[in-house]
């Protein structure tokens, strides 16, 4: 970790030296993001090249490639130090909680996975819940990457009741009301006033992004890997068409789910909720 940590400022101070602070700043801001993100890249790059070249008369099922791609990834980030032992912890709790969710909602009708494998549970192939894993690792990743603390921070207890209330509501809504208008209201409520402060670099200075802001930017591009998701017929939503894009309301679906993933990870990242040191 500390050998990763020595890369990432010495590329930092050599885009320091030939750009302008401002646009150093913009460039850092966006390499971090990518370097954050690395595990979803991935599996994106994964989903879109077996579609583009597996054939169905190969020994190995493309959604069985996925699963072994993906354990694979999650072990080299352990291996070469990009993740530590705490988060892989909380990552796997993300597969846990993910692939229950997809169990209920393929079996609710909500999608489908038309391809074949011999690594599924219950018709959900286990490659699904990486794709959960892959949000958990973006969130503790850039938590560290950009030294992001959290301020104010609203009570912690009322942080986790309002993650398992959306939770809770992504199955209770098939048999009951759902209750997503008042869940989108009570993440502003509870986190109107949170800011997330966050800097390029070690020396460098704070910035700062409304909570709910950066989850909404988030949510845009969980959107846009749905997309891709769906293009690749790796998964297909029920009454979506070929070609469609995947409905603007999943954008809905993963602001919410975002402060899901958010309260998880900060079960090992207590430390960020915290006023950052001037």
């Amino acid at each position: 970790m500390q050998n990763t940590r020595q890369q990432e400022r010495r590329l930092g101070d050599m885009i320091r030296s030939r750009l302008s602070p401002l646009t150093a700043e913009f460039v850092m801001f966006v390499l971090k993001q990518g370097w954050s993100a690395l595990f979803g890249i991935l599996i994106l790059l994964a989903i879109i090249g077996t579609r583009a070249i597996w054939q169905d008369d190969w020994p190995l099922a493309r959604y069985d490639f996925l699963v072994i791609f993906a354990i694979s990834t999650q072990i080299a980030f352990l291996y070469f130090k990009l993740e530590t032992w705490e988060e892989a912890r909380v990552i796997l709790l993300f597969h846990l909680t993910g692939t229950a969710m997809e169990i209920f909602k393929i079996h609710a009708g909500s999608w489908a996975y038309p391809g074949d494998g011999v690594l599924k549970i219950m018709q959900v192939p286990l490659f699904s819940g990486f794709m959960y894993a892959a949000v958990g690792s973006y969130m503790a990743r850039v938590i560290r990457v950009f030294q992001m603390r959290f301020d104010p921070f609203p009570t912690f207890h009322w942080h986790i009741l309002l993650a398992v209330l959306i939770y809770v509501n992504f199955f209770a809504h098939h048999f009951l009301p759902d209750i997503r208008l008042a869940l989108f209201a009570a993440t502003l409520l509870l986190y109107g006033r949170t800011r997330i402060w966050f800097r390029m670099g070690t020396q460098s200075r704070y910035w700062w992004m409304p909570l709910p802001l950066a989850a909404f930017f988030s949510s845009f591009f969980l959107w846009l890997a749905e997309n891709i998701g769906t293009l690749t017929k790796t998964w297909i939503y029920a009454g979506q068409a070929d070609g469609q894009a995947v409905s603007f309301a999943k954008m809905g679906s993963w602001y919410l789910l975002l402060y899901v993933s958010f309260a998880t990870v900060t079960l090992v990242t207590r430390s960020a909720l915290h006023p950052p040191q001037r």
